[in-house]
């Protein structure tokens, strides 16, 4: 008997020392300094940033984006840290990312996009499995996008795309020039024969694959894709993207030739974005002459095909 006390008394301890050690001491030693980084809900005089917070927290916008930078991260600014949640109560971290993390959303597109999306985000987003939020009223809506407009205003994001450390050698060998006509014609072939499938002729994303693939194809004419510098395009050509269709191109294609699609790619931006949202909209890739690669020029199908 005194030996089932004791083996009860050392689990109690036992959970208690864990409980302990992992929740109760880490709340308090664990105390950061503000950074000086976190959001500024007060620059705005039209809405009530703070009012919104409490709307995105009331719509549950955490469920579905996080607050938070990883290390893996490319495309969402730069990385956060502890001190910049200090006067976040309740935070706003999040955990599953089924929509884009939102730390430096800020600035990242006008306050009307941002109004237009909430509204109908199929509209800007194709594919995408964000609710409308349409039945906001006109003060919640704007709040709610003053809020939005608030994160990593503090961060002072000058550039959302980079490319790891380790491309930056490639550009500086790099021998096609991505800003000529010629080289576009050339990425033109190989973007038709290699990716219009799921991102369509033009770039829209609506390639014929992409009506049956749950992650949405990008669509290349958004304007958000004017900032990718040319290490960015080659990164994201040659790795693809993490839990996506996409594949590594590094595998299939030359650097040369993904110098080449990276040139073609840099003409399908906007300055505003094409939808597709009707499925006789899909582009079609059969019987698509590809450019001669070889230095010949490309002649157009006879007939008018």
């Amino acid at each position: 008997m005194n030996g089932y006390r004791l083996g009860a008394i050392g689990i109690i301890i036992t959970f208690f020392t864990i409980i302990t050690a992992t929740v109760l001491l880490p709340m308090v030693l664990f105390n950061p300094k503000p950074s000086g980084h976190g959001n500024n809900y007060t620059l705005t005089q039209v809405a009530d940033p703070a009012r919104g917070r409490r709307i995105y927290v009331r719509e549950g916008c955490f469920y579905c984006h996080t607050q938070f930078t990883r290390l893996q991260d490319r495309g969402y600014g730069p990385l956060v840290k502890a001190g910049d949640y200090v006067y976040e109560t309740p935070h706003q971290l999040g955990t599953a990312r089924t929509g884009p993390d939102l730390t430096n959303e800020g600035g990242k597109f006008p306050s009307q996009w941002q109004k237009a999306h909430l509204i109908n985000p199929r509209a800007l987003k194709p594919g995408s499995i964000m609710p409308s939020f349409s039945f906001l009223d006109d003060r919640d809506m704007n709040d709610l996008v003053a809020y939005i407009q608030t994160l990593g205003n503090e961060r002072k994001v000058t550039a959302y795309v980079e490319a790891p450390v380790e491309y930056k050698p490639i550009l500086a060998r790099k021998t096609v020039d991505t800003g000529s006509d010629a080289a576009a014609n050339a990425g033109r072939g190989i973007y038709t024969q290699n990716c219009a499938a799921c991102h369509g002729l033009e770039g829209l994303g609506n390639g014929p694959n992409s009506i049956s693939i749950e992650k949405k194809p990008a669509n290349f004419t958004r304007p958000f894709y004017k900032q990718y510098p040319d290490d960015f395009w080659f990164y994201r050509v040659s790795e693809g993207i993490i839990g996506t269709r996409m594949p590594r191109f590094g595998e299939t294609l030359t650097e040369e030739q993904r110098w080449y699609l990276v040139a073609y790619l840099k003409t399908l931006q906007k300055n505003s974005e094409d939808t597709v949202d009707k499925l006789d909209q899909l582009n079609k890739v059969e019987q698509i002459k590809l450019p001669n690669l070889s230095g010949q020029r490309w002649e157009p199908p006879s007939g008018g095909d």
